[in-house]
């Protein structure tokens, strides 16, 4: 890696805690140059200008996100138990992963009328993790862990909806009881409804 290569970097790294707590709009350029240390022009000739910094910083955030949501995922050999252990990630690690929270929910309701850009990364980083939770279900019907009337999508989107969801609410009354209760719920509902029989017999 070049020199200029890592300047680039660590512009990133620094930058996506500003952006993902302040947002877009309220992100100025001295916000960036007392985070970076570095004057305008060493910010800006790594980057077009402030919208691709937010791009690379939107995408820094989301992947650091994703690697703790992920974390011990694999090693869960029972597809409805992973599906469980995503949702606990979620609630357990809310708050260490990215200063100011979910990348996708902050900037999905920040650029959901204004940056057309951004708002395309959100969509597409929601597309990734809807993706990866219709993966893990499909398989665990393939496996007859999973009935085989359950929906992959249907599913997906509702874990999703319900996890940001209550977390909009917990951020909002500053208190953790939705969060738990979405946990609980689903946990629930996936022993229930989505669990094979036959597995949940065993």
């Amino acid at each position: 890696m070049t020199k200029g290569q890592e300047t680039k970097r660590e512009i990133v790294r620094k930058a996506a805690p500003l952006f993902n707590q302040k947002g877009y709009a309220g992100t100025s350029l001295s916000d960036l140059m007392d985070a970076t240390g570095l004057q305008k022009g060493g910010i800006y000739r790594h980057f077009s200008g402030k919208e691709e910094l937010a791009i690379e910083a939107f995408d820094y955030s989301w992947q650091k996100a994703v690697s703790g949501r992920l974390e011990g995922v694999e090693n869960v050999p029972d597809s409805v138990d992973r599906l469980k252990k995503m949702i606990d990630n979620f609630v357990d690690m809310r708050t260490g992963l990215v200063p100011g929270g979910c990348p996708l929910m902050n900037t999905a309701i920040e650029a959901d009328d204004g940056n057309a850009l951004l708002r395309s990364r959100a969509r597409k980083a929601l597309q990734g993790w809807t993706s990866r939770l219709c993966r893990i279900t499909a398989e665990g019907i393939h496996k007859h862990e999973i009935e085989s009337k359950v929906e992959p999508r249907k599913l997906s989107q509702w874990i999703v909806g319900s996890l940001e969801g209550a977390l909009l609410i917990s951020r909002l009354q500053k208190d953790n009881e939705p969060l738990d209760n979405a946990r609980r719920n689903l946990h629930e509902y996936l022993e229930q409804n989505v669990r094979a029989k036959q597995a949940r017999s065993k």
